[in-house]
């Protein structure tokens, strides 16, 4: 058994609990080492007090999952079952509180799995996983780097497909294909952003044609053995104006100074600050309109936040990003993101493709 579900097990002390079920299949690749997207099945890990855990997985998963998980007894259910009641046979005895995560078990199945389990009381465990997956492992980080220089690499390919006349959504292809390329997948929708439409923090990546004068924007990530990277980079296509040059410089030296403020022990607010505070004295703060960055792992977006509220500390090994901007409606917009290990000693940068302003096209 690993100590991920040993620590499982000592909350399930802690709270009295009889069982834990875990159903966010993220959560269950964390603790066990199979990756599945079930659907509208039902998949989950459940750990009963005192006993061996078992994975309880669809009928036409119980090949992969016999091979990848790390928990040796599996349970099936065919689409013809029941799987809550599937699933209660495969406990050894009767449980009246089960563990859960309250954020992701829909009401429908929850109350179909108490009916199953005969009034099961339920309490919620998730605080528990988050603060586990907020310090990462040496194995994890590595994992990070890679999906960070894949990345990086697959951004590169595609700037040379960067010239007046292509559109946005043919650079995204190009990019998406890299990483295809490379053997990766997107973390998430890749993003491209050009001119006007580079000042929407959520814009989506069109047909619009990149032309000379254009801001354009990256925001991407790449997955890597479960674990994401997330990175933005912004380019100058051609000459642009001295007003977006300089808003290119502000966002930058916050990007910088937000890094510098990096310190284990110190509030996660301060973070936020540094770079605010930064953007605000250039005479840009009512122009960027979200936090400073986020937790990073096996989701793209996890705990901690950084944001100016938050006095949660920084504690060593923990994965966040730091990505300021500064968007100007109608004429374009600049963020700069960086994937950074909190480490005993400051900040180590898990990203590394150069930030200073790039013309390209």
């Amino acid at each position: 058994m690993n100590d991920r579900l040993r620590k499982l097990y000592k909350v399930m002390d802690d709270l009295r609990l009889d069982a834990v079920l875990i159903t966010l299949p993220k959560h269950v690749y964390y603790l066990t080492g199979f990756a599945s997207e079930p659907h509208e099945r039902l998949m989950g890990l459940v750990l009963p007090h005192g006993e061996e855990p078992f994975l309880f997985v669809p009928a036409l998963d119980a090949e992969a999952a016999q091979a990848e998980s790390s928990v040796s007894r599996i349970v099936t259910h065919a689409d013809t079952d029941n799987p809550y009641e599937a699933m209660k046979r495969g406990l050894p005895f009767p449980v009246s509180r089960v563990g859960v995560e309250k954020g992701h078990l829909t009401l429908r199945r929850s109350e179909a799995l108490s009916e199953a389990l005969g009034g099961a009381r339920f309490v919620d465990v998730e605080q528990t996983l988050t603060d586990m997956r907020a310090i990462k492992s040496a194995e994890e980080i590595a994992r990070m780097k890679e999906a960070a220089r894949l990345a990086e690499q697959a951004l590169r390919e595609a700037l040379k497909h960067v010239r007046t006349g292509v559109t946005e959504l043919d650079v995204t292809a190009e990019l998406e294909y890299a990483m295809k390329k490379l053997g990766a997948a997107p973390a998430f929708a890749s993003t491209v952003l050009s001119g006007e439409k580079s000042a929407l923090p959520h814009g989506a990546t069109g047909r619009r044609r990149i032309q000379a004068g254009d801001l354009l924007l990256f925001d991407i990530g790449v997955a890597c053995d479960g674990y994401l990277s997330d990175m933005t980079r912004t380019f100058a296509v051609g000459e642009i104006g001295a007003k977006l040059k300089d808003v290119y410089a502000a966002v930058l030296e916050a990007n910088l100074r937000a890094i510098a403020a990096v310190r284990t022990g110190s509030p996660i607010a301060d973070v936020d600050r540094a770079a605010r505070q930064l953007i605000e004295e250039r005479g840009y703060g009512r122009y960027f309109t979200h936090r400073t960055g986020h937790g990073l792992g096996i989701e793209v977006h996890e705990y901690p936040s950084v944001h100016g509220d938050n006095r949660d500390l920084l504690r060593e090994g923990m994965a966040i990003t730091i990505e300021p901007g500064v968007y100007l409606p109608g004429e374009g917009g600049v963020r700069i993101e960086d994937d950074l290990l909190v480490t005993a000693a400051g900040a180590e940068a898990l990203t590394s493709f150069p930030k200073g302003l790039t013309v390209i096209g």
